[in-house]
């Protein structure tokens, strides 16, 4: 039974560093959860399940290296990896759905990117950086663009002025 109870603690050796993590968790979950609540609003690809599970996987990410006393240089390209993996997840919801260069995606994106950003300050315990970005990420994507502030009208782009 002992190797069962190391097996579950280990990288937790204490109570408080159990408690840490609980509080990790679920504030990545709950931060993930109001930055997918506004897309599902919004009726977007990536929704409330996508930007939860974003945001708990990325702090798993960083809360697991911390756990087994990672140095910063390994945390670090973690991070990074993590980076360049949301990455080529946001480029598979990028779409180019016709020759009039209309690209679609690009906002949903930059939301898993951003939702990962959360997850990652929230594993690293930056709790008040991780909710300070979360209502920034809330303001622009429901504030700034489709429906609400907008820098002026889109022009459409045609092949010919592109060349030119």
């Amino acid at each position: 039974m002992d190797i069962i109870w190391q097996e579950l603690t280990f990288g937790l050796p204490e109570l408080r560093q159990l408690v840490q993590v609980l509080i990790r968790l679920i504030a990545a979950t709950l931060l993930g959860a109001v930055v997918g609540f506004e897309r599902e609003r919004a009726r977007k690809p990536a929704g409330l399940r996508t930007h939860m599970l974003v945001s708990v996987g990325t702090a798993v990410f960083v809360l697991a290296c911390s756990g087994v006393g990672m140095s910063l240089d390994g945390l670090s390209r973690v991070i990074q990896g993590i980076v360049t993996g949301i990455g080529f997840i946001g480029a598979g919801s990028i779409l180019k759905l016709n020759e009039e260069r209309d690209i679609q995606g690009l906002t949903t994106a930059a939301g898993v990117w951003m939702t990962a950003a959360i997850g990652v300050a929230t594993g690293l315990g930056s709790l008040g950086v991780a909710l300070l970005s979360t209502v920034f990420t809330v303001i622009i994507l429901s504030l700034i663009g489709s429906g609400g502030i907008q820098a002026g009208p889109k022009e459409a782009t045609t092949d010919a002025a592109v060349k030119n």
